[in-house]
C-alpha cells in the first residue's frame, strides 16, 4: 500500500512538472512567434499570439499546432487603386486597421521555425470612420454652376449602414448657400475593396443630377496588404467604424 502511495505521489509530481514545462514552453513559443510576426510584417508594436490546446509539447513534436490566435493593433495595409470610381483616387498609400484578429487552425511549421502555414484562418478587422473617410471625396467638387459639395464625416447610420455627411457651399440664383445634408449608404465587400454606395440621395431644395451627387457619395477603399494572404469576406457598419470579416486558406504566416 505504501509503495502504491509513493507511485501516486511520484506520478503527481511528474505530471505537475510536465504541465509546468509545457506551459513554460508554450509561453516561450508565443513570445518568439510574436517577435517573428512583428519583424515579418513590419509592425510598430508586438502582436498578441496565443497557442491553444494541451499539451503543447506533443503538438510541437508533430510539427503542427491545432489552434493559434493572433491579435494586431494599428496595422498599416496598402490601399493601391482606392477612390470613388469617378477618376478621383485616394491619395493615401495605406490605411490603418485599428484592430485585426485572426484565428488560425492547423498551423504547420518548418523544422527550423523559419516558415509557417495555416490550413484555415478566420477573423475580423476594424477600420475607423476617420480612416475610411480618406477614400471619400473630401475635396470640394462642383455639382452645379456656383455650388460645390464635399464629404465631411462618416458615422454609424444604424442597421448596418453608414451615414455620409455632406457639406454644400456656394451661391445659387444670387443667394449664398451653406447647407449640411446626409445620406445613408450601404457597405459591402467587392473583391479586395470595401464599397460604399448611397441607398438614398439627399433631399435638396434644388435639382442636382444624380451622377454628380454620386460622384461625392459613392466611393471604395481597396485593401490589398493584409498579412499572410488573408482575404476580405463580409463588412458591416458599427458604432466606431466598419467591421470586416476576413478569411483564408493555406495562409502563409512567415517565411
Amino acid at each position: 500500500m505504501r509503495a502504491l502511495r509513493v507511485l501516486v505521489i511520484i506520478a503527481v509530481i511528474l505530471g505537475g512538472l510536465f504541465v509546468l514545462a509545457d506551459r513554460v514552453a508554450v509561453a516561450f513559443a508565443e513570445n518568439e512567434a510574436a517577435d517573428r510576426l512583428r519583424a515579418s510584417e513590419g509592425l510598430d508594436s508586438t502582436p498578441d499570439v496565443s497557442i491553444n490546446g494541451f499539451p503543447f509539447l506533443t503538438q510541437l513534436a508533430s510539427g503542427k499546432l491545432d489552434d493559434v490566435e493572433i491579435g494586431i493593433k494599428n496595422f498599416e495595409a496598402s490601399t493601391t487603386g482606392s477612390g470613388n470610381g469617378n477618376g478621383n483616387d485616394s491619395g493615401a498609400d495605406t490605411i490603418r486597421i485599428a484592430k485585426l484578429s485572426a484565428h488560425m487552425r492547423g498551423v504547420t511549421f518548418s523544422g527550423d521555425y523559419s516558415s509557417a502555414t495555416a490550413d484555415t484562418a478566420s477573423g475580423t478587422a476594424l477600420i475607423s470612420y476617420d480612416e475610411l473617410l480618406k477614400a471619400a471625396q473630401v475635396e470640394p467638387v462642383q455639382v452645379m454652376p456656383g455650388l460645390t459639395a464635399k464629404v465631411t464625416r462618416l458615422s454609424d447610420g444604424g442597421n448596418g449602414r453608414i451615414k455620409v455627411g455632406i457639406e454644400l457651399t456656394g451661391s445659387l440664383l444670387g443667394k449664398k448657400v451653406t447647407e449640411s445634408v446626409s445620406v445613408l449608404s450601404s457597405v459591402k465587400v467587392d473583391g479586395d475593396s470595401v464599397k460604399v454606395d448611397a441607398t438614398t440621395l439627399p433631399n435638396l431644395p434644388f435639382s442636382v443630377a444624380e451622377d454628380r451627387v454620386r460622384e461625392i457619395t459613392d466611393f471604395e477603399q481597396k485593401i490589398d496588404g493584409l498579412p499572410g494572404g488573408i482575404k476580405l469576406d463580409k463588412v458591416q457598419a458599427a458604432g466606431d467604424g466598419v467591421e470586416i470579416s476576413v478569411t483564408g486558406s493555406d495562409v502563409k504566416l512567415a517565411g
